[in-house]
């Protein structure tokens, strides 16, 4: 396990946080199709806080994208550098999820994260704040759709619906399992659409949420319990 220290030159305030975000949004990528689905490898990162504790864990879990078998995983703690603001999430996160992607023995290909990339009130959510940082190809997957509107999907496994911020498409809603609640696609940098709701819907085969952020999901969650027993 890694432990992070609060980044030097992190932002202060929320009007900081504002001027990075805008900075690194032009230095997007989104017209490159991305890592073709069910080949390489596919890394799932996730967070898991102790507030009380001012901990943050971090987890990212490398998967063989044709079967979904796990081939490395790295975790990293730190300190939360930055207060819950919406919309400026990554800020918490970011320094202890590159500890951990930094930490991986292999590369980890196209990065799943558990939150929005486009799909954001300033269009510039965790994975498209990730992926300009890394260069990785990076896409959201989240559980709701923020502050956007959609409609329903088909009930069938992989009917989508634009997910829409008024007239423009910042991701879809994507059916992962029959009758199931969708889960919310967005491109981070790197990826299409497209190409992000069938890395999905590869990712998708038994559950609701992603293989990539279920096994992260577990492993931040067990980091942090860790890191907090004799605290």
């Amino acid at each position: 396990m890694t432990t992070v220290p609060i980044p030097a030159g992190r932002p202060a305030t929320e009007a900081e946080a504002h001027a990075v975000q805008d900075a690194l949004r032009a230095r997007l990528v989104l017209d490159e199709p991305g890592p073709p689905p069910g080949a390489g490898r596919v890394t799932g990162v996730d967070v898991a806080y102790d507030d009380e504790r001012d901990v943050v864990a971090a987890a990212a879990v490398v998967l063989d994208a044709a079967t979904l078998d796990v081939v490395a995983e790295a975790t990293a703690v730190g300190r939360i550098s930055f207060p819950y603001v919406p919309g400026l999430l990554a800020f918490r996160e970011i320094p202890t999820v590159l500890a951990a992607l930094d930490a991986l023995p292999c590369p980890p290909g196209l990065v799943v994260c558990d939150g929005y990339g486009l799909a954001h009130p300033r269009r510039f959510g965790l994975a498209s704040h990730l992926g300009v940082l890394t260069g990785l190809p990076t896409i959201g997957v989240a559980k709701n759709p923020f502050a956007f509107t959609y409609d329903e999907p088909g009930v069938p496994r992989g009917s989508a619906s634009p997910l829409l911020a008024g007239a423009d498409e910042v991701g879809r809603a994507l059916r992962t399992r029959e009758g199931v609640k969708p889960v919310f696609v967005s491109v981070g940098h790197r990826v299409s659409l497209d190409n992000a709701c069938a890395h999905t819907l590869a990712l998708t085969p038994r559950y609701r949420l992603p293989e990539s952020t279920r096994q992260a999901d577990a492993l931040c969650r067990r980091a942090l319990r860790e890191a907090t027993a004799s605290a």
